[in-house]
């Protein structure tokens, strides 16, 4: 029995089996807890990189740090799926810049809970800490963020850009035009690589001399002052002058209007600058009708009798009436502060009076009033008074008011003009007006937008004054995402860099009608420009329009060519620090400036502190400070400047 019982091995096989048993239960254990490791492991990168998608679409609206942090741990921790948020950690660093381009990093840490490994760890003696109760996994998503350039070519078509070019041989224009292609060029041929996002780089133009063109077609645009409701509207008309009972005007609600039968159907319209601009009339055009014969005694006998005649036709002129001009689309500045700040125009209308909006942050359509002087030159009355007047056009309806008084009269803009008549001097209501209208944001990734943008840089002609600051608020208004433009994205939109290049060969300028040999009969202390006259003053104040908001150094009485040229530069240091505050990157080039001269280093000045400063570049002389974009160019070496702005727009878009 006993040897019997030794030599039985049936249980060996339970003992065997009970052996086995930990590590086939382990492997088991193992294999479940891997396999749910994977899995939410899986789920927890998916989560990530949707939360990275989705986040990044959000710092394109411009959501606050805040709003987007919250925003990304939630849009994680609701695609987890069956992944308990609990035993997951999300960290969000977003871009450290407030403008284009950037990294958008997401990090996530799972701290997967096993099911079976720690009670394993324990049969296999693991101490506390070492039993597998928490495994971490980290995962790491980035996303870079759109760069998108808007850029604002502001450039000087003043009447010296006419000169040659130092060291070139070129006119300053020629130079311009090619310089200002290759960098529309360059740009382009970069943007072309980028397909995952619309309108990558787009350019507008703006030529600026004394004043700047929005454009003829914009007359009736909603940012128009069409009612004359501006407090510039009227600075330079009297329209209480057109005294006939049964042809006058009146104010009725702020506007003015066509009071009196006399009007016909026009009664009621309103009176405004574009109004005059359809009002003022012209003989284009006559023809002779015959209406039959007649005899002229041409010599008479001393008795009254007709010694010798002649026979002549009878008949009268049929003659075409037509309109004398056209708003040509320049546009005065508006008053400050709007004239140095992005403001939306919000105006009245006729429905609701001066009682909705600002009309200040309206436009107002250029129209240079006739100045008193020579009246038309016709055959029945050719001869001339004793004023000469800068812009003497039209005829002033009476010699013997003052000159103040026959320019302010409004009742001569509706005399027709007389066939053949012509114009002492001067170029009419569009004096000042002398630029190409701007070229609107356009996308040159395409060959229709490129051709656009460089068919306009080609048609630029230099003529008229230099007036930088309205050039570059027009920029500004440009690449702004509201109006009067709206092509720019949103301004509070991230991953975009909205760019202003301006460009000038000399200081600003407005003028006394003295120091370009004119007389000022009428007083205006200024020709005719974009702040209109510098006399008798904005909105009756006295003070001329240009000289407000500056500081006391600029003498509001003092009116000469030096202390006008003092109020655009304070006018233009204001406009570029309220660009640069509201993110607009501003890069200036000098052309053709010497130091050596006063009033050219004034301008140097001017230009390169309102210039913008690099985010890549660190200045030549003190490197612990970053480069200003601002470029001292001559005639010889523009094009190489330019391709150097070209660089600097490259790494906006390359570099967050």
């Amino acid at each position: 029995m006993i040897w019997k019982f030794l030599r039985d091995k049936r249980g060996n096989f339970a003992m065997m089996m009970g052996a086995a048993m930990l590590p086939i239960m382990g492997s088991i254990a193992l294999a479940v807890d891997f396999s749910e490791m994977n899995r939410q492991k899986q789920a927890t990168v998916n989560a990530l990189d949707a939360a990275g998608i989705a986040t990044a679409r959000q710092v394109a609206t411009g959501a606050s740090d805040e709003a987007l942090i919250t925003y990304a741990k939630n849009f994680f921790e609701a695609n987890l799926g069956s992944v308990d948020p609990a035993d997951t950690t999300l960290s969000v660093q977003l871009p450290n810049n407030q403008f284009g381009g950037g990294t958008l990093k997401l990090k996530a840490v799972l701290n997967y809970q096993p099911y079976f490994l720690p009670s394993f760890a324990a049969l296999l003696g693991k101490a506390d800490g070492q039993d597998g109760s928490e495994i971490s996994f980290a995962a790491l998503s980035e996303v870079r963020l759109k760069n998108t350039l808007e850029v604002a070519l502001v450039l000087d078509n003043s009447g010296s850009m006419n000169n040659t070019g130092t060291g070139s041989g070129q006119k300053r224009i020629d130079l311009l035009k090619v310089a200002a292609k290759q960098l529309v060029d360059t740009l382009a041929l970069e943007a072309a690589q980028i397909k995952q996002v619309a309108k990558p780089v787009q350019f507008a133009l703006v030529p600026f001399a004394a004043s700047v063109n929005v454009g003829p077609s914009n007359a009736a645009a909603s940012w128009m002052d069409v009612e004359g409701l501006s407090p510039v509207h009227h600075e330079t008309f009297d329209w209480a002058s057109l005294t006939n009972p049964n042809k006058k005007a009146q104010k009725v609600g702020g506007i003015w209007r066509k009071k009196g039968t006399g009007w016909g159907a026009e009664e009621n319209e309103i009176l405004s600058r574009f109004s005059l601009y359809k009002d003022m009339k012209q003989v284009s055009d006559r023809e002779w009708v015959v209406t039959g014969q007649q005899y002229v005694c041409t010599r008479y006998w001393s008795n009254g009798s007709c010694r010798e005649g002649r026979w002549t036709e009878t008949g009268y002129y049929d003659e075409t009436i037509s309109t004398y001009a056209s708003w040509q689309g320049c546009v005065e500045a508006r008053p400050y502060p709007y004239n140095v700040n992005d403001a939306p125009p919000v105006g009245a209308t006729a429905n609701t009076g001066i009682g909705f909006g600002d009309p200040a942050t309206m436009f107002v359509p250029m129209f240079a009033p006739d100045e008193p002087g020579d009246r038309w030159a016709t055959e029945a009355d050719p001869s001339p008074d004793n004023f000469s007047a800068a812009n003497n056009w039209w005829n002033d309806g009476t010699e013997s008011s003052s000159g103040s008084t026959r320019q302010k009269n409004m009742g001569k803009y509706f005399d027709v003009r007389p066939y053949g008549a012509t114009s002492p001097q001067g170029t009419g209501p569009s004096y000042s007006c002398t630029t190409k209208p701007i070229t609107t944001l356009t996308d040159v990734t395409n060959a229709t937008g490129l051709a656009t943008i460089k068919a306009a840089i080609d048609q630029m002609a230099p003529n008229g004054g230099t007036n930088v600051p309205e050039g570059m608020a027009w920029g500004w208004r440009t690449v702004s995402g509201g109006e009067p433009f709206t092509e720019g994205r949103p301004d509070s939109e991230k991953g975009n860099d909205k760019v202003i290049i301006v460009l000038t060969d000399g200081e600003n300028t407005y003028y006394t009608p003295g120091s370009l040999g004119y007389s000022d009969p009428a007083d205006s202390k200024s020709i005719y420009s974009s702040y209109g006259y510098l006399k008798p003053g904005y909105n009756g104040s006295g003070v001329g329009r240009l000289f407000s908001g500056t500081s006391s150094a600029i003498g509001q009485y003092d009116y000469s060519n030096g202390n006008y040229t003092n109020a655009l530069n304070e006018q233009m240091s204001t406009l570029c620090e309220n660009a640069k505050a509201a993110n607009v990157l501003v890069m200036t080039v000098s052309l053709d400036l010497n130091t050596g001269n006063s009033g050219e280093n004034k301008a140097i000045q001017a230009l390169k502190k309102c210039a913008s400063d690099s985010r890549f570049r660190k200045d030549s002389v003190d490197p612990t400070k970053p480069a200003k974009l601002y470029w001292n160019a001559t005639g010889s070496n523009l094009a190489d400047k330019f391709k150097e702005i070209a660089n600097e727009l490259s790494n906006l878009r390359i570099v967050g």
